[in-house]
């Protein structure tokens, strides 16, 4: 086989110079194959990158906060399907942060809490809730159900839609959760609170518990009414390493990117005290 080199051959018009007139010349110039290669590969390698590094990252996720902590997870459909309940647990590397790799562990902790979406609104009910609930309970990982309240809507017939998805609660479940996160247009914040007391009241009454409230640092300030931080307890999120500035708080979700072995993606973490 003959080793000469094969050359493309690229045309370059050039303008006369001087401004005198006349033909247009062509310059002719070689580009050897390997340029051509070398030159695709880079445009291919920028524009995978971000690609490859987040592939990289979804190993390892937030570092959990300093401290002797309780973990507790809480997921929904959004975590998908293919959740390992018997081998969840909180990898923690020798970096600090929250790993799936076994075999990098400084630390591993077991899930002292599972909280798993129920309902929202008035019908909407989580379609992997009851796969979840029976993979919780089949690991023996304490569970709760949790509901996302909607301002715009009745919260008795919100109650109503929560109690007929999770059903009874065994003794050994966790107290219910609802998620109060967003307020809606032309809603007062008496407005808000009122109806989420409508809720709790029925679901305590119903299950003859008293249940917990979600919700973010901010929103416990400014919108939560004193009764209902005073008579609920409270889970905070504050994606933060430093804790939740709420007086009195139970739980902490300090991330929505911490990984879990056993579990696919990025998931949301909190420690308890």
């Amino acid at each position: 086989m003959s080793k000469t080199k094969k050359l493309y051959t690229v045309t370059k018009k050039l303008q006369p110079k001087g401004g005198h007139s006349g033909r247009k010349k062509a310059r002719k110039t070689t580009v050897r194959p390997r340029y051509v290669i070398a030159g695709v590969a880079l445009v291919v390698l920028i524009f995978t990158l971000p690609y490859l590094f987040k592939i990289g990252d979804r190993t390892r996720g937030a570092a959990p906060p300093e401290g002797n902590w309780k973990y507790c997870l809480d997921i929904s459909h959004h975590n998908g399907s293919g959740i390992i309940w018997d081998s969840l647990r909180v990898v923690v590397d020798h970096s600090g942060f929250t790993s799936r790799d076994i075999l990098s562990a400084r630390d591993i902790y077991p899930l002292s809490a599972v909280y798993i979406k129920a309902s929202e609104g008035t019908s909407l009910k989580d379609r992997r809730f009851k796969e979840n609930w029976e993979g919780a309970a089949g690991a023996g990982i304490p569970r709760g159900a949790y509901h996302f309240f909607r301002s715009s809507t009745s919260p008795l017939e919100q109650a109503r839609n929560f109690i007929e998805a999770v059903g009874e609660l065994r003794s050994s479940d966790l107290s219910p959760v609802l998620d109060i996160e967003t307020i809606h247009k032309g809603c007062s914040r008496e407005e808000l609170c009122r109806k989420a007391l409508v809720w709790l009241e029925a679901v305590g009454s119903h299950y003859g518990r008293t249940p917990m409230i979600y919700t973010s640092d901010s929103f416990a300030r400014d919108i939560l009414s004193d009764k209902i931080k005073a008579d609920y307890p409270l889970w905070i999120a504050r994606y933060n390493t430093v804790p939740p500035k709420t007086v009195g708080w139970k739980l902490w979700q300090f991330t929505d990117r911490a990984v879990v072995h056993g579990l696919k993606g990025e998931a949301d973490l909190s420690v308890m005290k």
